[in-house]
């Protein structure tokens, strides 16, 4: 196998990691706000509008890792 090949497997390896690691960390997200959500019902509006602000900064980066293995391709 190449330098080239080996350049093609690293990309895809990071870029399975990110996306792995952000299902992870959103999974987690999720389950804590159910969680929070279950014991005080009252703060549930507040608790899911910081659950997706969370989401969302974990895809920003997730979609940030994506790019820069798309880039070590080129």
């Amino acid at each position: 196998m190449g330098l080239e090949a080996l350049k093609y497997v690293a990309a895809g390896l990071g870029a399975g990691l990110a996306v792995i690691g952000a299902g992870i960390g959103i999974g987690i997200i999720g389950s804590s706000a159910s969680e929070a959500t279950a014991r005080q019902p009252e703060v549930a509006g507040t608790v899911r509008t910081t659950m997706i602000i969370a989401a969302a900064l974990i895809e920003g980066a997730t979609f940030f890792a994506l790019v820069i293995c798309l880039m070590m391709t080129l």
